[in-house]
């Protein structure tokens, strides 16, 4: 993750640096401890998790567009390649750096090598449309009910106890976070599959203040930021 998207632009984990720096400014110390303790757990325990690795197989997939209708993840690899970014929720702060910065610095280069960009969260799909809305995203966002997808590809964590009572204390539900009684989410992902849904490439970020650089993906379809392309 350590590929910048542009020479000039912030990289994504400087733009995430900036959030954590205000955050250390402006949270009393417990929230800050709270939410550090979660992603450092999650980045401890990262490497005894199975997950999909470069070269596995996805399972058939049904998706949800904002609209609520049904997306196939076979139609999304029918005849080219497609970039999954797997992503926590619509009004995840960090989620709201990650997605415009793709919207920037990735979805030109993908849009004119003719490679499919779609955003997934198992957030239903009435509140994801807020975050297409706030940053006018030019690509699909989709809902992942039950988180199926995602725990098929091996990201998925629960809140620690801590966590779970914060969001609680906010008056945040499970419900709204992934349509079910389980206060579980995904880890950040890029996924890059193939036709036949064979996985070309993996990044997956346990502390979702550290993602994939845009420089990393392309890199990844043998793309350059201005899009010529000999993979797709």
């Amino acid at each position: 993750m350590g590929l910048s998207g542009s020479d000039t632009a912030p990289t994504l984990r400087e733009r995430f640096q900036t959030l954590e720096d205000e955050r250390r400014r402006s949270w009393a110390p417990e929230a800050l401890a709270i939410n550090v303790n979660q992603r450092q757990t999650l980045v401890r325990g990262h490497a005894a998790t199975r997950h999909v690795q470069a070269g596995d197989t996805l399972p058939p997939a049904t998706l949800r567009g904002t609209d609520g209708g049904p997306v196939e993840l076979d139609a999304l690899v029918v005849d080219r390649p497609a970039v999954l970014i797997f992503f926590r929720f619509a009004t995840c702060p960090a989620c709201n750096i990650a997605l415009p910065y793709y919207r920037d610095t990735l979805w030109p280069a993908l849009a004119r090598a003719g490679i499919a960009l779609a955003a997934i969260s198992p957030q239903p799909e009435a509140l994801l449309g807020e975050i297409v809305a706030r940053h006018a995203l030019p690509f699909p966002v989709l809902s992942d009910p039950g988180l199926t997808l995602s725990r098929a590809v091996g990201i998925t964590y629960l809140f620690d106890d801590a966590s779970r009572a914060a969001a609680e204390a906010r008056g945040g539900t499970s419900q709204q976070l992934n349509g079910t009684g389980s206060w579980e989410l995904p880890k950040p992902a890029i996924v890059i599959v193939d036709p036949g849904r064979v996985a070309r490439f993996v990044d997956i970020s346990p502390d979702w203040m550290d993602r994939t650089e845009t420089a990393e993906i392309l890199a990844a379809l043998d793309l350059s930021a201005e899009g010529a392309s000999r993979a797709a």
